[in-house]
Parts: C-alpha cells; sequence; structure tokens
C-alpha cells in the first residue's frame, strides 16, 4: 500500500473510532455498586471501561458491553468476578506529613477541579502548593487567593519547564514526603494516603508511584491512547531495589518509564534534595519536552533508594483529545526518553559505564517501544489486569514522530540547559538593576 493510501487508512481508523464510558465497579462479597467514572454520566447501553475495585482499592480493569436495555450493573458485575480475582491486603498504615505540589500554568478551571479532589483526601496531615509556572496572567494567582487561600500556598516560578516548577515546589516543601501530581487529574480520596503510606514502612525508600487511568474516553485520540496502555502499570504492587535489581528488567533503572509517571509520584524529601532536585533543562515546556520525572526515578535509585509502585494510590487523569495531541505527546515521549538519559549521564557521570553495557538491549526496547503495535497481540497481552487492551492499531506516524523525538532528545536537552542559562543570568540582572533603583 502506497504511503499516502497507508496513511488515509490510518486516518480512516482513527475517525471510526466510538467514546467509551468509564465507570467503577465495587465488589464486596455478593453485593456491587456501580459508579460513573469523575465527570461522567450514569452507565447506559454500549461499550464500558471499568475499574474493578475490592474493598474500596483497584484490582483490575475490563472493557464490557452492556447489551440495550440490560441492567449495566448485572452484566459488568458478572464479567468482573469472572476476570478480576479476590485481592488479599491489609491496610495502608499511617502515612507521614505529606506536601503536594502542583504545577500549572494558565489552566485555572483545570486546576480548580484537581485542588478540590486533593482537598477531599482522607490523609491526616497534609498540606498543598501550587507552583504557577512562567505565568502570563494573574489568573491562578487570584484562583488560589481567592477559592483556596486559607487551604492552599502559592508560589510563582518565573523560569519556565515542568522541572523548574516542581524544584520551586521542592524548596516550599514541609513535609517529610513531597508528592506531585498534574492539574489535570482527579485525585481519589484514598490517593495521597496508599501512596504516601509505604514511606513510613520502608525507611530505605525513596520514591512511589501510583495509578493512573483516564476520567473520560469520549474522543478517539482519548481511547486509542488508553487502548495502548495508557499510563498505567498494572495492578501487582512491586518494589524496585538497586541493591538487588530485577531479573525481569535487564535495562534496569535506565527503563524508568516503567516505574511511573509524574503525575503520580512521591519523593522522601530529604532523598530528592539530597540528588539536587529534578534537571530544570527537563520537563515539559523546555526543549526537551520532558523527562523531568524519569529523571528523578533514576537518580533516586542510583543513590541506593528502592522505589515503590502501587495500584492502590489512583489519579483519574483527562487525556488529551485530539489527533494533533497525539502527534505532540508521541514526539515528546520520544524526547524526553532521550533527553532524560542525557540528563542523567551528564548530571552523574559515574552512570556511564553502566549505560554503555546496557547500550545494545537499550537500542533493541526502542525498536519495539517505537513499532506499529496491531491489535490482539500474539504476546498474551489484553487481560484486564494488564490494562492493555489494544482495541485499536496504533499508526505508523505516531511511531515515527516517536522515533524522531529520541533522536531529537538529547539536543533538545542541550537547548533547554543553554536556555535556562540564559534565563538565570537575566533575572539575575534584573533583580541587580531592581535592588539598584531601590537605593
Amino acid at each position: 500500500m502506497a504511503r499516502s493510501a497507508r496513511a488515509q487508512e490510518e486516518i480512516r481508523r482513527f475517525l471510526d473510532i466510538g467514546a467509551v464510558q468509564v465507570a467503577e465497579l465495587d465488589l464486596d462479597g455478593d453485593e456491587a455498586v456501580l459508579r460513573p467514572g469523575p465527570g461522567s454520566p450514569p452507565v447506559t447501553h454500549g461499550e464500558v471501561f471499568v475499574l474493578v475495585r475490592r474493598g474500596g482499592r483497584p484490582v483490575g480493569t475490563l472493557l464490557g458491553r452492556v447489551p440495550e436495555g440490560a441492567d449495566a450493573k448485572a452484566v459488568l458485575a458478572e464479567r468482573a468476578r469472572a476476570e478480576c480475582g479476590a485481592a488479599v491486603f491489609g491496610g495502608p498504615g499511617q502515612p507521614p506529613f505529606t506536601t503536594v505540589v502542583v504545577a500549572t500554568r494558565e489552566r485555572a478551571g483545570q486546576l480548580a477541579r484537581a485542588l478540590d479532589s486533593l482537598l477531599a483526601q482522607d490523609h491526616p496531615r497534609f498540606e498543598i502548593v501550587v507552583v504557577d509556572n512562567a505565568p502570563v496572567t494573574d489568573e491562578t494567582r487570584e484562583l488560589v487567593e481567592r477559592k483556596y487561600a486559607e487551604r492552599v500556598r502559592y508560589v510563582c516560578e518565573p523560569v519556565p519547564g515542568l522541572a523548574a516548577a516542581h524544584n520551586a515546589g521542592l524548596d516550599a516543601v514541609r513535609g517529610e514526603v513531597a508528592a506531585f501530581t498534574d492539574d489535570d487529574v482527579v485525585a481519589d480520596p484514598r490517593w495521597l494516603t496508599e501512596l504516601t503510606a509505604p514511606f513510613a514502612a520502608d525507611a530505605g525508600l525513596g520514591c512511589s508511584t501510583g495509578l493512573i487511568l483516564p476520567a473520560r474516553l469520549t474522543t478517539p485520540a482519548q481511547v486509542l491512547l488508553e487502548s495502548h496502555g495508557g499510563f498505567a502499570k498494572g495492578f501487582t504492587p512491586r518494589t524496585y531495589d538497586p541493591a538487588h535489581p530485577p531479573g525481569d528488567e535487564p535495562l534496569f533503572p535506565f527503563t524508568a518509564g516503567r516505574f511511573g509517571s509524574g503525575a503520580n509520584m512521591a519523593f522522601r524529601t530529604a532523598v530528592l534534595r539530597s540528588v539536587g532536585g529534578f534537571d530544570p533543562a527537563t520537563g515539559a515546556g523546555t526543549a526537551a519536552r520532558g523527562g523531568d520525572d524519569l529523571y528523578g526515578f533514576v537518580r533516586v535509585l542510583a543513590q541506593g533508594h528502592r522505589l515503590h509502585y502501587t495500584p492502590y494510590a489512583l489519579v483519574w487523569h483527562h487525556h488529551r483529545e485530539t489527533w494533533r495531541d497525539l502527534e505532540t505527546q508521541a514526539y515528546g515521549y520520544g524526547a524526553g526518553l532521550t533527553a532524560y538519559l542525557t540528563a542523567v549521564l551528564v548530571n552523574r557521570p559515574a552512570l556511564l559505564p553502566a549505560f554503555l553495557a546496557r547500550l545494545p538491549r537499550g537500542l533493541a526496547h526502542a525498536r519495539t517501544l517505537t513499532a506499529v503495535r496491531a491489535t490482539d497481540p500474539a504476546d498474551g497481552t489484553g487481560a484486564p489486569g494488564d490494562h492493555d487492551e489494544r482495541t485499536h492499531p496504533w499508526p505508523r506516524r505516531l511511531s515515527r514522530l516517536q522515533r524522531r523525538g529520541m533522536v531529537y532528545g538529547p539536543v533538545g536537552y542541550l537547548r533547554a540547559r543553554y536556555a535556562l542559562r540564559a534565563a538565570v543570568r537575566e533575572q539575575t540582572a534584573q533583580r541587580a538593576k531592581t535592588a539598584q533603583g531601590a537605593r
């Protein structure tokens, strides 16, 4: 098939992707409670993406179809009981005092929704810091002061970039643990407790990450992204220990994308500060395009601290909505991946021998990562607990963009470092000029 014809076919398939409802199903013995996902209408007939809970905790997802006229709860509960087995777990324990950092830029409406969910957390002792990154209006500051002044602290970071914003938030942290999330999420009421309790149980823990699920699946772009795994990392808790590298992760710790994502992560504050926080030349809003979270994961692991992933710490993420958004995201993922690796090696040259030893396998992994992914893969993916249904093929254009991004990533990182130095010089000169005028 000629490239133009193939591209047209991919576009046709993309536009044919229909919306999917989002719901939660809590199983408790013979009882079942079905609720729509956050911001979604009540469940009706048609396709439904379902988060299955037991005792309130997430244990799996499934994609079900409710026939017209059928009882949605009965249909979905029968599927869930058959496919999502019983889970055995204890309580999360007593979490430490935590500061939640939310970086934002000119998205006051989304930020308000996120803050409302964060203020409803069941965590016994926490605070919230909003970092307004390189603002061009006063909208975010006015929102915080008007609606959340008694409960949320406001910090302004003029240097653009997500990592710079996170570092500004880290400077303001008072808690033993610093948790980070985005302004486009809705946090489950138990999110913060589940994410931070592991720090009290493990003194060697430096980082924890949690589960990210889609808040809505209303556009083809959202459904396509989620059908290939989205941001989820499965429903099995796992601890990564640099003293005992996992046998099934030959690239450890450089495949940091497997550990979690920046919309749902927490660090022991002292540990994150000891490695210098995040590299400000990485992350969205810089020429590097991303990788700030992955950089943090690897730096903490390289320092000898453990990282724990828990599926019980859940946030609902509002995925991007358009094809153009997916193109930007695919390129940014590729760029962020190699940009963070460049950042790690620049800031921690001692890791170079380990990186070079893993490079051949890393290149093979990169080819697999950016390959065109078809539906119904033969390797067994698609089980509800794996959260990787692949009900739609991954377009070739997105794979090509991701590869291009990977080639660009190191250049983007170096450009971001140069821009950062220029911005710091400009700020220093401006402060000196302001001080001179005050005299």
